[in-house]
C-alpha cells in the first residue's frame, strides 16, 4: 500500500458491540478476486480487546480496493494448499 493512515486512528474508541477498548493492530486478509485468492499484508485494523470485532477504517478500505483493482505487479506469489470436506 502506498498511501498511509493516521497513527492512533483508534485510540479511545470502544467497540460498538461490547464497550470494550480497541486497539490498532497489523493483520493480514484474503479476498477473491475473479475467481483467485488475493493476500494483503500488513492491513491496519482496529481490533477490540474483549471480543475480537474487527474495525476498518473508510481510508484502509478504499486503498486495499485501489490495490485490488489496479494493474501493478503483485509483490510476490506464493502456493496455497487447497483442501474439500
Amino acid at each position: 500500500m502506498n498511501q498511509k493512515v493516521q497513527a492512533g486512528f483508534w485510540e479511545g474508541e470502544r467497540c460498538e458491540y461490547c464497550g470494550g477498548l480497541i486497539v490498532e493492530k497489523k493483520t493480514d486478509i484474503t479476498r477473491r478476486v475473479k475467481k483467485q485468492l488475493v493476500l494483503i499484508e500488513d492491513v491496519p485494523v482496529g481490533v477490540c480487546k474483549e471480543c475480537g470485532t474487527r474495525y476498518y477504517s473508510a481510508n484502509v478500505l478504499k486503498i486495499i480496493a485501489e490495490s485490488i483493482r489496479s494493474r501493478n505487479k503483485a509483490k510476490r506469489h506464493i502456493s496455497v494448499p487447497v483442501y474439500s470436506l
